[in-house]
Formats: C-alpha cells, sequence, structure tokens
C-alpha cells in the first residue's frame, strides 16, 4: 500500500519537475544571451576608449603642432620685420627727398612759366611794334603855306582830325601803345585810359590810332561813364576810315544807347552791324542784342562785308 502511495506521487510529481526544468533551460539560454550581448558591448567600450585615447593623443600632439608653428610663425614675422624696417627707412627717406625735390622743380617750372609769360608779353609788343613799323605811313609833305602839322590844333589832310601834337622826347608810338593794351588787359584801366589817351593825343594818324580810341570807349563804358562812352565810339566812326575796330563801335555804341535807356537808337546800331560787317566777331552778339529787344535781326539784307575785330 505504501509503495503504491509512493509511486501515485512520484507520478504526480514527474510533471512539474519536467515543467521546471524547461523553464530554468530557457532561463539560462537567456542569460547567457545577455552575457554575450554584454560582452559585446563591453568590446564596444573598449574600441570606444581605445578611440578617445587615440583623438585626446591627436589633440594634443596638434597643440604641440600649433604652438611649434605659432613660435616659429612669430620669429618669422619678427626677423621679417627686422629685415623690412631698415629698407622701409630708406625708402621713406628717399620719398622725402623726391619730395623736396619735386617741390623745388615745381618752383622752378613756375617761375619758368612766369619767365616765359613775360617773354610772350614782350613778343606780343615786339610783334605789335613790327607791325606798327610796317604799316605806319610817313606824314604827308607840308603844302605850301599850311600850318606846321606838328603844332597842335592844326588839321591831318589824312584823317580829317586834328593833327597830332609833337610827343616828348623819348615816347615811342609803338611802346605807348603796347603798355596801354598790357595794362588794359590786366585790369589796370586808369592807367590804360591815360595811355590811350595819350597815343590818340600824339600818334592819332597811325594804325593803331582807332583801337586806342576805341578802348578809351570800353574804358568808360566799363566805368558807366556812358555819355563819354558814346563820345568816344563815335570818335571812331566820325574822324577814322573803315577800320578793324568799326564794327565793334557801332556795336558798343549800340550796348552804350542801350545803358542810357535809348532802344530804337541802340537797335539801329545793331542792325548796322549785321549789314555791312557780318564776318565780324561782334554780328552774332548784335543778332542776340535784337532779339533780347523783340526785334527781327535783319539777317536777310544784303551785307556788305567788313572786318572783323583786332587789337
Amino acid at each position: 500500500m505504501k509503495l503504491a502511495r509512493i509511486t501515485c506521487v512520484f507520478l504526480a510529481a514527474m510533471p512539474l519537475s519536467f515543467g521546471a526544468s524547461k523553464e530554468i533551460i530557457e532561463l539560462q539560454r537567456d542569460v547567457a544571451q545577455l552575457q554575450d550581448q554584454v560582452r559585446a558591448i563591453q568590446k564596444s567600450l573598449d574600441q570606444l576608449t581605445l578611440l578617445t585615447q587615440q583623438a585626446l593623443d591627436l589633440g594634443s600632439r596638434s597643440n604641440t603642432s600649433l604652438a611649434v608653428m605659432d613660435r616659429a610663425l612669430s620669429e618669422t614675422t619678427k626677423q621679417m620685420q627686422q629685415a623690412i624696417s631698415a629698407p622701409i627707412m630708406s625708402v621713406g627717406t628717399k620719398v622725402d627727398n623726391l619730395s623736396e625735390d619735386y617741390r623745388n622743380l615745381r618752383e622752378n617750372v613756375n617761375d619758368l612759366g612766369a619767365r616765359m609769360g613775360k617773354l610772350d608779353a614782350k613778343m606780343t609788343d615786339l610783334i605789335n611794334i613790327v607791325s606798327l613799323l610796317k604799316t605806319q605811313a610817313p606824314p604827308p609833305p607840308a603844302q605850301p603855306g599850311s600850318e606846321n602839322p606838328g603844332t597842335p590844333g592844326s588839321q591831318s589832310p589824312v584823317t580829317g582830325v586834328p593833327a597830332p601834337q609833337t610827343p616828348p622826347p623819348g615816347l615811342k608810338s609803338e611802346k605807348l601803345y603796347s603798355d596801354a593794351v598790357r595794362d588794359y588787359t590786366g585790369g589796370s584801366y586808369d592807367v590804360a585810359m591815360s595811355e590811350f589817351t595819350d597815343y590818340v593825343k600824339y600818334f592819332n594818324e597811325t594804325q593803331f590810332a582807332p583801337n586806342a580810341q576805341f578802348y578809351i570807349g570800353s574804358i568808360y563804358y566799363k566805368k558807366q561813364d556812358y555819355a563819354n562812352a558814346l563820345q568816344a565810339f563815335d570818335a571812331v566812326l566820325e574822324h577814322y576810315s573803315d577800320n578793324p575796330k568799326t564794327a565793334g563801335s557801332h556795336y558798343w555804341k549800340g550796348k552804350t544807347l542801350l545803358a542810357m535807356g535809348k532802344r530804337d537808337a541802340a537797335a539801329k546800331e545793331f542792325r548796322e552791324v549785321i549789314s555791312k560787317y557780318p564776318s565780324s566777331d561782334v554780328v552774332q552778339a548784335a543778332r542776340t542784342e535784337l532779339r533780347n529787344l523783340g526785334l527781327s535781326s535783319g539777317e536777310g539784307a544784303a551785307p556788305t562785308k567788313g572786318r572783323s575785330r583786332r587789337r
């Protein structure tokens, strides 16, 4: 009976023992897998640690190399500065010397320019003198019973104006005229007025007498002394035959009349320029003045060729 009981208990326990063994086997398998995974992770950690250490070593070596390169670069830069500073100082000195030489050269050029200007003025005076000497005609022979042509108040048979007075000793017509033109162009109008007046007084039969009389009127016009300016321009037109200043005298007479409020008389002078002196250098200005007055310029009129102004 006992044996039977024991047998029954053993038989009943057998399934339970078999089930527990299966679970243990599965647990052991899982543990083994976990151990494999832990070993793989440990291996990866070991490799990562090795790589990190290698990277740290490489960074350290790089820092050392950079420090060495920085020191070398600093040393090279210092040496280059020392090597270049001396030539640069030398170049700076040479540049300063060149600047000084340039200033001296510029001063010399300016001085040469001033001398050339004076020489040009003298050449202009000389050209005027030569031109005057070439064109100045000898005085006509005195007629029997006529007055001395050098006596003040006597009449010239050529121009019909008072004959020139005897100039002071040493006074030359060419120098007086060239000096007057120079002072006029330089703005010294009072001095030029005196010189032009003396020229007309002593040399009013020469080629440049109309020019001198014209400049007298121009100076009066610039000073706004319109009455004397009008008289001076009329003197050019009345006392001298057609000359290089005739067209200009008509034009500036018109300007003077216009300044005096005499529009009709001014327009007549401007039309005189256009009709008789179309090649003069004041014809366009005359047309402009007529247009400003609201009048026709009369460009269709049959002109008579005149002479252009010249100094």
